[in-house]
């Protein structure tokens, strides 16, 4: 008896770090985005400053940003916004951004259509890359006095290396294809 209890809280431990991810990206606790299944159909003329973060890890050898520092989007304006990453080391580096949005009660309502968040991008050495991310802040925080204060929300990304890639992780061409797909969706409500 003792040992099923010792290999099912084993099982458990093993389960809570992919359990949480998908409690906060569907509830939005902690910060985490919500990801949409479609674009917004409603826009308010509330607008919000989204501003645009990007970091490294330290056993990561790339150069990453935002292509903008901010942007004043409307609740419910369909956005898009780029990072640029490059790999500066001499060898061929796989890596993976996980996100966040602060202030953390700001999560629930920015939705993420289309992001490069939890994908693996390969990048040979000196190779970079040009990313996407298709959002909205939802209307609903209009409804919410909690969020009568909210003037700014951050979105911050951190790449990490993968120390063992899969073999799905995007090369050169599949990401051109996916990319270009994202930044062609129209944009208007």
């Amino acid at each position: 008896m003792s040992s099923a209890i010792a290999v099912s809280m084993l099982g458990l431990g093993f389960a809570s770090k992919p359990l949480y991810d998908t409690f906060c990206r569907i509830t939005g606790f902690g910060g985490t985005t919500r990801v949409a299944q479609a674009k917004s159909q409603t826009m308010l003329a509330r607008t919000v400053t989204v501003r645009f973060d990007a970091n490294t890890r330290s056993d990561l050898s790339w150069s990453f940003k935002p292509q903008q520092v901010s942007m004043d989007v409307k609740l419910g304006q369909n956005a898009l916004a780029f990072y640029t990453a490059q790999n500066l080391s001499d060898e061929t580096i796989v890596g993976t951004a996980s996100y966040n949005v602060s202030p953390i009660k700001a999560g629930p309502y920015f939705s993420k259509l289309e992001c490069f968040c939890f994908t693996e991008q390969l990048l040979k050495p000196g190779e970079s890359v040009t990313m996407p991310v298709l959002f909205f802040v939802d209307p609903l925080l209009a409804q919410d006095k909690r969020m009568d204060e909210i003037k700014t929300i951050t979105l911050s990304y951190t790449f990490h290396k993968v120390e063992d890639p899969g073999a799905d992780a995007l090369t050169t061409k599949d990401r051109d294809e996916k990319y270009q797909e994202i930044t062609s969706i129209d944009l208007s409500q």
